[in-house]
């Protein structure tokens, strides 16, 4: 090593050592000498930590803009009391753990936040409880955070006066992982968001999606459960995504679906489960796009997907048991469908290859008819409909005559 390289290693060195000397810890107890989160933080210096003993603090509007780590001491409780936001972070390397926080009000004219991340770096925000704030965690311009382990429980009734429950605006590298989120308008919302992930979370029961995805490009989704929002999951106007091994459920209404794909191109939906949504994925202007290894069980349409979709290639899923196994709104496609296994196909497999030997047109007539006509859905399951059904599969003249499976699985994977 050079003489040079080894005295900046040693200033380096001692300058890290004076800094964890000096750095203090600073208690705050209601009936102490700090008996609030502001006067600790009035008096804390950048690497400092502010322990919150157990109790309640009403505070709000206060304003993070040194590095500091506040972290709480069996879950204290800080309150806004209905009169503003609570966190108000401006300094980069700041950690906010075990804490509980209440009160946040609806604005209409301010995104009012329990914790507000704004243009920082490297923050975590691990292990918190949240209730009935309107929003919960909101990060503008920020990178590189950590959001993880929190309990994030709302209270929304109606989607006008409703915040979500993790948001991120125009963020990058960002990692939302481990989170219980729900009963928010979405459980967590990306714009202009990229190269960030969305791993193992619990996004259920929010009025409008589990998760919201817009403009945000390069993102990984995976392990994570969206059940029972008044949608799933809205991924839109985004190139290059990753939606790996999630479950979409519960998601019943006359728009609700698991998935919705609109106008994306180079992704991936990989071994996810889709199971009773109205409609599992719903794919709409979107290219290129693998949607490979997942099941579509119990839902009302497995899968829609329009004329306006160019080169996706769906193969080797599990159809099982939707009253609608694909519909679409024209005759042509552009996608391809291979080597998935289909509950309702009634071919046979000759030469013991686990194959059918005879091709399969997932798309049947009365689908046809109930996109073009909605009220004809309350012939499901008549005898006229089996017929018709059966008579199209004999000779086809409507249903899409390039969109068929000519490798259909005889089982399913499981």
């Amino acid at each position: 090593m050079r003489f040079s390289n080894l005295i900046n290693l040693v200033c380096l060195m001692l300058a890290s050592l004076a800094i964890g000397a000096s750095a203090a810890i600073l208690e705050v107890r209601p009936n102490g000498k700090l008996s609030t989160l502001k006067s600790a933080i009035n008096l804390a210096q950048a690497g400092d930590t502010i322990r919150l003993s157990a109790g309640t603090y009403r505070e709000h509007d206060l304003q993070i803009n040194k590095s500091v780590t506040i972290e709480g001491i069996s879950q204290p409780t800080l309150d806004a009391d209905g009169k503003g936001m609570i966190l108000d972070i401006t300094a980069s390397g700041v950690t906010i753990r075990g804490l509980r926080f209440i009160g946040v009000p609806v604005s209409f004219v301010k995104e009012n936040a329990a914790i507000l991340l704004n243009s920082v770096k490297d923050c975590i925000v691990s292990d918190n409880s949240f209730r009935d704030n309107f929003f919960a965690i909101y990060a503008a311009n920020s990178s590189r955070c950590s959001i993880s382990g929190n309990e994030i429980i709302g209270n929304a009734k109606m989607l006008t006066n409703a915040g979500n429950g993790i948001h991120l605006w125009y963020c990058q590298k960002m990692a939302i992982e481990n989170n219980l989120i729900k009963g928010h308008r979405d459980g967590i919302y990306f714009e202009f968001v990229t190269k960030s992930s969305i791993i193992g979370n619990h996004s259920q029961q929010n009025l409008r999606y589990g998760l919201h995805f817009m403009y945000s490009d390069s993102c990984l989704y995976e392990r994570n459960n969206f059940e029972g929002n008044g949608a799933g999951v809205a991924v839109m106007y985004t190139n290059h995504v990753e939606m790996i091994n999630n479950v979409f459920c519960d998601s019943w209404g006359g728009a609700a679906y698991g998935l919705l794909l609109k106008d994306i191109k180079d992704s991936r939906v990989v071994e996810n489960r889709f199971e009773r949504n109205s409609i599992g994925i719903h794919i709409e202007g979107s290219d290129h796009i693998q949607i490979e290894r997942n099941e579509l069980v119990d839902n009302g349409w497995a899968m829609r997907i329009m004329a306006n979709c160019l080169d996706n290639n769906v193969s080797s899923n599990d159809f099982i048991d939707n009253s609608f196994q694909v519909a679409t709104n024209s005759r042509q496609t552009n996608s391809t469908f291979s080597e998935n296994y289909w509950s309702t196909y009634q071919g046979f497999d000759l030469d013991k290859d686990g194959f059918g030997d005879v091709p399969f047109r997932p798309v049947n007539l009365y689908s046809l008819l109930v996109e073009s006509n909605p009220p004809t859905l309350v012939l499901l399951r008549s005898l006229l409909i089996d017929a018709l059904d059966l008579a199209e599969r004999i000779i086809p003249t409507l249903t899409p005559e390039t969109l068929v499976d000519a490798k259909p699985r005889m089982r399913p994977k499981v």
